[in-house]
């Protein structure tokens, strides 16, 4: 593996949501950037980002010379991930991708940090960061499974709309916007459609029981991704996941509530062992209750309603929730370019 001591850092779709809030956490973080470069589409090319290593020209990825780049961070989309990414690696990059391009190829590690940190080694110029959902999820099944073995799960997420960037979370305020003018008729039914088709339905003041896009046996592309990415970061392709994905109207904040049973019996009192020391997360008593509110902003997954089974008796239901643009996305980028540092 590759690793560098003050790298020269390239942020790929640096004008969006995830791309700022990469930026945002390389300063904070004092991530050792040598040399900063700012990338994004023809659309935002030419426009100048002040950044404590100064005034930074975003350049068009597609003609960027990509020569001279230790680190990239991409967060510009699958298509311009599969297109572009190789070309950097061949020019001497380490990618680390937050699209889903790479996610599910064998040749490429699928690494949370605090989790699987050592798959990041088997790397070969291309490193994925997970989806955001999946992310959460993990940060609080990846230390249970690890002591565990995790046999069975069953998560229903219930996902903000700024996993749909910066247009999801224009068309939220429009839509509150909208049913403001008459709120009554949210009560009596007659409300009308608001503009606006991102959504299969109005998200304002409303819950959409499909997060992402209808595909194979009727599960959407966001629940296959809960699937086979827990399956690949834990590194058990046997777990059982049945996964249910919800939009909900919250701006930040991907929530999942969580059932597990594992290869053994665990108790109330084993898990709050574990989770309670686990880096990466704050574990809240059943007196204050995690929400979006308080994960935004934030880098700590939150684990709240943590308890026994009832059912089916042996295992442990929990209710995670994570900032979706910090470790959800650019966080865990950030991290796992800090496992490349020397």
């Amino acid at each position: 593996m590759k690793t560098f001591t003050t790298p020269r850092v390239a942020v790929v779709g640096a004008t969006g949501a995830v791309g700022t809030t990469m930026l945002s956490i390389l300063e904070e973080r004092g991530f050792p950037v040598s040399d900063l470069r700012l990338m994004a589409s023809a659309r935002s090319a030419g426009s100048v980002i002040s950044t404590q290593w100064g005034e930074v020209v975003v350049e068009d990825l597609a003609t960027a010379d990509p020569a001279g780049i230790d680190i990239a961070l991409f967060s510009a989309g699958g298509s311009r991930s599969a297109e572009h990414a190789p070309r950097f690696v061949e020019a001497g990059a380490t990618v680390i991708d937050n699209s889903s391009a790479f996610r599910m190829d064998d040749d490429v590690p699928l690494v949370v940090a605090n989790v699987n940190d050592a798959a990041i080694r088997q790397h070969d110029g291309i490193v994925a960061n997970p989806n955001c959902t999946t992310m959460t999820l993990l940060m609080a099944a990846g230390p249970l499974h690890k002591v565990a073995g995790l046999k069975t799960l069953i998560a229903s997420s219930y996902q903000s709309v700024s996993g749909s960037g910066q247009t999801g979370i224009r068309q939220l305020e429009s839509e509150i916007d909208f049913f403001n003018k008459d709120r009554s008729a949210l009560v009596s039914g007659a409300w009308e459609e608001p503009e606006g088709d991102l959504y299969s339905r109005p998200i304002g003041y409303n819950v959409l029981p499909l997060a992402g896009s209808i595909t194979a046996a009727g599960y959407t592309d966001e629940e296959w991704k809960l699937v086979n990415e827990t399956r690949k970061i834990l590194d058990r392709k046997s777990i059982a996941v049945e996964p249910t994905c919800v939009r909900v109207p919250v701006m930040v904040g991907h929530g999942i509530a969580a059932t597990m049973w594992f290869d053994r019996v665990m108790d109330l009192d084993e898990a709050v062992a574990v989770l309670g020391t686990a880096e990466g997360i704050q574990l809240w008593d059943d007196r204050k209750v995690p929400t979006p509110l308080d994960s935004a902003g934030i880098d700590d997954v939150l684990i709240g309603r943590l308890r026994e089974t009832a059912g089916h008796l042996g295992g442990i239901s929990l209710f995670a929730i994570g900032d979706n643009l910090r470790k959800g996305a650019a966080l865990n980028a950030v991290e796992l370019a800090e496992l490349l540092i020397d």
